[in-house]
């Protein structure tokens, strides 16, 4: 009632979706006041309760794993509220783990808010590309609840930069000598890269004794960047090898990553 006493023409509502009480009571209001606005549910890809029960017609039982958006994780959506969100809910897609760690960073970032996962699955489902029918269109999404422990945040927005390609995990080998790690530092330094830990290990590298193999994590401003920071370090070391989100063969801008995109929230 208050998106649509507040704003004029809006054309859908993106709504999270757990036991799928929130989703069916603004379905009713919503589509009373104007029956042409779109629905739009949104559940973590870990628990889909509301996915398998439209699938089986009524409430299942549905697997469920831990999630950042913990407060959606509820096995078997209401039979009241399914029954009633059914005929009025329009679409119902489910994002990932690394969708709303990069929705959360968003919000901070961009809204300066402080948005729990389950509050910021809708705008998740927009940062991977999953609803391009609403480009250009007016769209509200309900970021329900800001009850994020300070650790898990932290965890968050990591997680979240490195779903950006903003953080470059690597391990690199140098010659174990005076200069060594120094010259490494250099290189990072002169290509823009903050460092964020390193850490050089003797023991493990027993191929040659005279060189050592330093793990690093660096923070870069964007994906461009970090495929800047990388070919400066393939092309002065032999071997190098890249970790975690940010080891991928292709370009990250390439749209090879579901979270690859980039969404403009300053008019928002």
């Amino acid at each position: 009632l208050e998106i649509c006493g507040q704003l004029d023409n809006i054309d859908a509502i993106i709504v999270p979706v757990g036991g799928a009480g929130l989703i069916a009571g603004v379905a009713v209001a919503a589509k009373n006041m104007n029956p042409s606005i779109q629905i739009i549910g949104v559940e973590a890809a870990r628990c889909k309760s509301f996915t398998e029960a439209l699938k089986a017609g009524k409430p299942v039982r549905a697997p469920n794993s831990v999630s950042l958006a913990d407060g959606l994780a509820v096995p078997t959506v209401g039979l009241n509220a399914f029954v009633t969100a059914q005929p009025l809910v329009d679409k119902i897609i489910t994002v990932s783990e690394k969708a709303i760690a990069l929705a959360i960073l968003r919000l901070v970032e961009i809204e300066k808010n402080v948005v729990e996962g389950s509050g910021a699955v809708g705008l998740a489902a927009l940062i991977d590309g999953q609803l391009p029918e609403l480009q250009g269109k007016r769209v509200c999404t309900i970021l329900c609840g800001g009850n994020i422990d300070t650790t898990v945040l932290g965890r968050c927005l990591e997680r979240g930069l490195a779903a950006d390609h903003r953080l470059l995990s690597f391990t690199v080998v140098v010659k174990d000598a005076p200069g060594g790690m120094k010259m490494l530092t250099q290189r990072l330094a002169e290509s823009g890269a903050s460092i964020k830990d390193i850490l050089h290990e003797r023991a493990w590298l027993l191929e040659d004794v005279f060189a050592v193999r330093v793990r690093c994590m660096v923070e870069t401003r964007d994906a461009d960047h970090t495929i800047e920071v990388r070919k400066t370090l393939t092309d002065n070391y032999r071997h190098v090898e890249f970790i975690g989100l940010s080891d991928a063969s292709s370009d990250p801008n390439d749209g090879s990553s579901p979270v690859s995109g980039r969404l403009d929230l300053t008019s928002a």
